[in-house]
């Protein structure tokens, strides 16, 4: 049994943490939102008041924040844990981050001589909840040996992409490509209803032919279409349109830096962006339907 110091216990947090919970690790939990804690606490975890106090004793600090800024600040700010981390411990930041704020986290935990993976996830809340994530690790092979059981408890797929903030550049990768399908398969399926077919027998008929993809298979954007998805409920749940436009402005750093051309990637955006301002901000990413329905 390991001693698991758990930081940001949110949609993808939560159900990370009671999975390792439910494998009889002992999991120290702390959350800006007390009933967050409250909820973890509740399944067993040991309720902390500071992200300082999760730091006690544990073999291993797991942290799943929102942004850049929020990572930089917990492990860097004023009040930051780094210098309180034990050298024994390994730290893996599962939050999904500019490479470069990756880097500088991880900079620093090495000149302590600390151990630090950027291990971002895919697979959203649904992979979060049954243990099903996909983790793409950035860091030292010989570190994420040494973590691929806790991992493997939360995920069912471990990829390890490269040096540290490699998982980071591969999460973005991923992550725009993940957007361009999804607008892409809402606007397909809008104009096929428009013109009188079936959401549903649309979906089967591109399913099964050359426009197949991972939204049809398993998370099919138009209402009425597929069970237990978030459109099935309102776009409640998942991964929120918000994050969706995060992600993709770190993709749009990232090309900057590197003098890369995203057109396809950049119009996702936009489209992204332009659904939030409507109010969708809170709402699952495959909400982008919306925008393509209203006319």
């Amino acid at each position: 049994m390991k001693k698991i110091g758990f930081i940001g216990l949110g949609n993808m947090g939560g159900p990370m943490a009671s999975n390792l919970l439910k494998a009889q690790h002992e999991v120290a939990v702390y959350d800006i939102v007390p009933s967050l804690v409250e909820s973890i606490s509740e399944q067993g975890g040991i309720a902390c008041k500071s992200a300082a106090e999760v730091l006690c004793g544990a073999d291993l600090v797991i942290s799943m924040l929102p942004a850049s800024q929020h990572v930089e600040s917990l492990y860097l700010g004023d009040e930051g844990i780094m210098p309180l981390i034990d050298t024994s411990s390994i730290v893996i930041d599962c939050s999904t981050i500019s490479p470069a704020s990756s880097n500088k986290v991880s900079t620093a935990a090495q000149a302590l001589g600390i151990a630090m993976l950027d291990a971002p996830v895919s697979g959203g809340v649904g992979g979060a909840v049954a243990g099903s994530l996909t983790f793409i690790v950035g860091g030292t092979e010989a570190d994420l040996e040494k973590v691929r059981p806790i991992l493997e408890i939360m995920g069912n797929n471990i990829f390890h992409a490269g040096a540290a903030g490699a998982g980071q550049v591969a999460k973005i990768c991923n992550n725009m490509l993940l957007s361009v399908l999804m607008t892409g398969t809402a606007e397909a399926l809008q104009l096929g209803v428009n013109n009188g077919l079936d959401a549903k027998v649309l979906s089967e008929i591109m399913r099964k032919s050359s426009g197949g993809n991972w939204a049809l298979e398993v998370y099919n954007p138009y209402p009425g279409v597929m069970d237990n998805v978030p459109a099935g409920n309102d776009y409640q749940g998942g991964f929120l349109v918000d994050l969706m436009i995060k992600d993709l402005g770190l993709a749009m750093e990232s090309a900057l830096a590197t003098d890369s051309s995203i057109p396809l990637g950049a119009l996702a955006r936009n489209l992204y962006r332009l659904h939030g301002s409507k109010g969708a901000g809170g709402k699952d990413f495959s909400s982008i339907q919306q925008l393509f329905t209203t006319r």
